[in-house]
């Protein structure tokens, strides 16, 4: 092919005339920039011919230019770039009459592979003239565009910058494609994570609450269309809170992951198991007998017993706790009834000792305290939100000097029509549902502010205190006690805290460090309900109280029986080696209250010596002195 000279081309690229002044010119020069920075590719067998080609791109601005001075050189380059991740060919100037491979045939190659499908492909013949037939070959081996010889840079250039503004067009319609075409397909994803996540737990893959309540909700229709019986397993592990705490979440979360994986190689196709909170699964059984359920739960209460965690070289013992309801027909109940009552099972399983299977029974008396609960646990919050608590005192006195030296603080919540309420009735409630701290702090706070608000003539006076065995393992008690007698400037020997006996003994170093600590700023201690556990004698010997008072069963009756005699006589002579005091309550006759100051017992209080009463204006003091 001839060459052809540069000499020949006169014109360059005219300044674009409809191009105004502001942001449409700024624009205009911004993308003919970045169509300068585009790759070329320049196919031709003879060098002036790539030569002259180049110079008029160069010229005009181009730089990024390739040459290839064959068909195959230039299909290696482009497949070069074609897999390259950042770079691109983004057109090709192919010569028509090449040796070996002609330009019809490379430009064929380049229409046949996906990624090169669309680069444009200008064509350049050596006919002087336009020809039909060479046209039609052209476009029919997928040329873009043709330029016929000699070369103008007046004409290559606008034609190279039109092909170039299309692939540039083509190329960001194409990635808005990819783009939302991803975007779909995330979304598609997230909408069927969260689909997924609607009806599944997310760390373990089973069933979540949600979809085991459907699932129960379709066993109750069965039981009542088809008479089928099902029946759901409620199962708590023992051991997880101490696994999650000394060992990280991570291995809880471990732990947690691993039952679950166990249980599903336990369960029969058809049946559900569900993770309904942190460490408790359910288990949905369909077409089972209670009896056949109840040996189930065992099986899976042994398979538990036998399992073992290991992480950080420890290995942990694990066990399960596993409540079971039946779904029985002709019983009117719905799905969150079902869940309570096998959850209710299960908690009364681990209340008697962890570790076991257990039914569930309307007249367990776990079960009736859990429903008991709705009913004071919102009363108690009012309680303590509104004030609605009040403090009761009962005279204590001194059988040795007969003077009332302390006084019992009794606590009584407010009802609705201003009476007052028995502490029976709502402290077991308060304790089991974490309420009782806050009831013992608000008794704290209370007795200490009625001391310092005591007239002069009363402040030889002194409060027992009650509080429950969860209190000495209230961080914030001690605190309390020590600010309030700061800042109100009561003496803390006027403070006797009482606690029972069966709450000394089942924290017994816990409360024994908290009891000495409370006695270094001054408080007395009394060990209340003395007697009525098997273990007293042994513990005294190391708990620092300062009074023991003698469990009521052993006072009522005293008069009559023997036994109780003998037995408060060796109370009081071991109190007096261990140089405590002895107080008795329940003294309700003048013959009981006779016969302890016969045995020598240092205090003694009682419905014979004085009832509750709302405060200590109401308390004759002298009136309850000439009695004595």
């Amino acid at each position: 092919m001839n060459p052809v000279k540069d000499s020949d081309v006169a014109l360059d690229i005219p300044a674009p005339s409809d191009f105004s002044t502001g942001k449409k010119r700024l624009s205009n020069e911004s993308n003919l920039d970045d169509l300068r920075k585009m790759r070329i590719l320049i196919v031709d067998d003879l060098d002036d011919n790539l030569d002259l080609a180049e110079s008029m791109l160069k010229k005009s601005g181009f730089s990024n230019i390739l040459t290839a001075n064959n068909g195959e050189s230039a299909l290696n380059c482009l497949r070069e770039y074609a897999n390259s991740d950042d770079e691109e060919i983004d057109i090709v100037l192919l010569d028509v009459m090449m040796p070996k491979m002609d330009g019809y045939e490379v430009c064929r190659r380049i229409r046949s592979q996906e990624k090169l499908a669309d680069i444009p492909v200008i064509m350049i013949t050596a006919n002087a003239m336009w020809r039909d037939d060479i046209a039609r070959s052209s476009i029919d081996s997928g040329a873009t565009d043709i330029i016929f010889k000699p070369i103008r840079r007046a004409v290559l250039i606008p034609r190279v910058i039109s092909a170039l503004s299309l692939k540039k067009e083509r190329d960001l319609r194409k990635a808005r494609e990819i783009d939302l075409e991803t975007e779909l397909a995330e979304r598609k994803v997230v909408e069927a994570r969260l689909h997924y996540l609607v009806s599944h737990d997310d760390l373990t893959g089973l069933c979540n609450r949600r979809s085991l309540e459907y699932a129960l909700d379709a066993a109750i229709q069965q039981a009542h269309d088809q008479k089928i019986n099902s029946a759901l397993l409620y199962l708590d592990l023992d051991q997880f809170k101490v696994i999650n705490d000394l060992e990280g979440h991570e291995a809880g979360d471990r732990l947690l992951i691993n039952v679950a994986n166990k249980l599903q190689h336990q369960i029969k196709q058809g049946n559900i198991l569900a993770r309904v909170s942190a460490d408790e699964y359910a288990i949905l059984i369909h077409e089972i007998s209670e009896t056949e359920a109840l040996k189930m739960a065992e099986v899976l209460r042994r398979f538990m017993d036998d399992f073992h965690f290991k992480t950080n070289n420890r290995t942990y013992h694990i066990g399960a706790s596993i409540g079971v309801a039946t779904i029985l027909p002709g019983e009117n109940i719905n799905a969150s009834e079902i869940l309570a009552r096998a959850n209710q099972a299960c908690f009364v399983a681990k209340t008697h000792g962890r570790n076991m299977v257990h039914i569930f029974n309307q007249e367990d008396a776990e079960v009736i305290i859990l429903r008991s609960a709705v009913y004071w646990v919102p009363r108690i919050r009012d309680a303590l939100a509104n004030n609605k608590f009040r403090l009761l005192f009962q005279p204590v006195i001194n059988l040795t000097t007969g003077v009332i030296e302390r006084y019992e603080t009794l606590i009584r919540m407010i009802g609705d029509t201003d009476e007052l309420i028995s502490p029976d009735n709502f402290i077991p409630i308060a304790e089991r549902m974490g309420l009782i701290h806050d009831i013992d702090l608000w008794v704290v706070g209370q007795a200490i502010d009625i001391l310092h608000n005591m007239p002069a003539e009363h402040s030889h006076l002194s409060l027992n205190i009650n509080l429950s065995g969860h209190a000495f393992q209230d961080p914030a008690l001690l605190p309390l006690v020590r600010d309030k007698l700061r800042s109100t400037g009561v003496a803390a020997n006027r403070i006797t805290f009482e606690i029972t006996e069966t709450a000394a003994v089942a924290n017994f170093e816990q409360t024994r460090e908290m009891v000495c600590q409370l006695r270094e700023l001054g408080c007395s201690f009394a060990l209340d309900d003395f007697g009525a556990g098997f273990s007293s004698f042994t513990y005294l010997k190391h708990f620092p109280v300062d009074y023991l008072k003698i469990d009521g069963g052993f006072i009522t009756n005293l008069a009559n029986d023997p036994i109780d005699q003998t037995l408060v006589k060796s109370i009081i002579e071991i109190a007096r080696t261990l140089g405590k005091h002895t107080v008795a309550e329940f003294v309700e006759s003048a013959e009981v209250l006779r016969i302890l100051q016969d045995y020598g017992i240092n205090y003694a209080q009682g419905y014979h010596i004085g009832k509750p009463e709302k405060d200590f204006q109401k308390i004759d003091l002298q009136k309850l002195l000439t009695e004595k």
